[in-house]
């Protein structure tokens, strides 16, 4: 594989500079020698995965999922560009420039059309809006024209005024933005949205993130994990544990050195998620579970990750399907290459949310 030619490095060396702004390492950038724990198996499903995506991506720019949940194209669409850019690509640079910036303008087009600054419709909508504000915080931190990057600004400004007004008196979130009460999937998915916006200077308050912080604590269950929600603890949930461990990292909740109740508590998650979590026994939310994990291991780093990360990678490489595609949870297609392409891709280091 090439090194990157001088525009894109320059695109790239500014994600990098974001990522060093708020994170205290960074993997090495692809070249001729990969960077540790990826291997040219991984390479070049990553590879396969990420055409198949700009296969399938729609005249508008949006990614739908071909069966089940394709009424969501706001999510499909912000983690499939995600998955292009964790690749290098960037809206303006890269070898599939021209996808990511199709979905920024997909997704700019569907928050100029809300008149609450709310980006995502539908039954669920605080995922869609989540997962659009991660990813159009990563293409503010390297955005070029000052007028579009003032275009992502203005955008992510109200959707974060959304995020905030939603929060519950918990501290969650739940389904909706005018919806009562809170639980943990949606919890994640804001809380790592307003990570990063603050990472990329939109002004997000850490009020609001403290309090969600406190919200995946309060759910945290005698085992180690995280409840459903806290009104309804009952039995930990694997998935949900794993997302609250990268969520506690991007919130500056570092386990190692540090006595701090959040320390302690990401400690916990630890020891219940690498218990629990099997990389060969396939479950219902196996992708977003180890979307989330391995994001969370690639942060902690150490002996932990040099264990976990290869059997996910290994795994990915077998379970992938002719057309590039993985099975995604019964999700669909879209979903499952999009998470498992971020997986494979984590060694770049190039998005500064998945940063250690």
């Amino acid at each position: 594989m090439n090194g990157p030619n001088p525009n894109r490095r320059r695109r790239l060396l500014a994600m990098l500079l974001v990522a060093l702004l708020t994170c205290p390492a960074q993997a090495a950038a692809p070249g001729p020698t990969l960077p540790a724990m990826m291997t040219r198996a991984s390479l070049a499903a990553a590879e396969k995965g990420l055409a198949f995506l700009v296969k399938n991506q729609r005249a508008d720019g949006s990614w739908v999922n071909q069966g089940a949940y394709a009424g969501y194209p706001v999510v499909m669409t912000s983690l499939a560009a995600m998955a292009l850019m964790a690749g290098g690509s960037t809206a303006e640079d890269g070898p599939h420039a021209r996808q990511v910036n199709k979905a920024l303008q997909y997704i700019l087009r569907s928050a100029k059309a809300s008149k609450t600054g709310l980006i995502s419709g539908g039954g669920r909508s605080m995922y869609g809006h989540g997962f659009s504000m991660l990813f159009l915080a990563q293409c503010y931190g390297v955005e070029s024209s000052a007028k579009r990057g003032e275009e992502i600004r203005q955008v992510l400004t109200r959707a974060v005024a959304v995020t905030v007004e939603a929060q519950s008196d918990r501290g969650g979130w739940i389904y909706t933005p005018s919806g009562a009460g809170d639980e943990g999937s949606v919890t994640v998915t804001q809380l790592q949205a307003l990570r990063a916006c603050r990472n990329v200077g939109i002004d997000a308050p850490k009020s609001t993130v403290d309090r969600a912080v406190k919200y995946l604590r309060d759910c945290q269950n005698p085992d180690g994990g995280i409840s459903y929600s806290y009104a309804s603890r009952g039995r930990s949930r694997p998935a949900i544990s794993a997302a609250a461990i990268a969520c506690f990292y991007a919130a500056g909740a570092y386990d190692r050195g540090s006595d701090s109740v959040e320390a302690k508590t990401v400690e916990e998650l630890i020891r219940y998620c690498t218990r629990v979590v099997n990389v060969s026994a396939y479950t219902g939310h196996y992708y977003y579970t180890h979307y989330y994990m391995a994001q969370a291991m690639y942060q902690r780093g150490g002996a932990e990750y040099h264990k976990y990360y290869p059997k996910i990678r290994d795994r990915l490489v077998r379970t992938q399907a002719g057309d590039g595609q993985w099975a995604g949870d019964g999700v669909g297609d879209v979903y499952g290459a999009s998470l498992a392409c971020v997986i494979l891709q984590l060694p770049y280091g190039y998005l500064p949310i998945y940063q250690r």
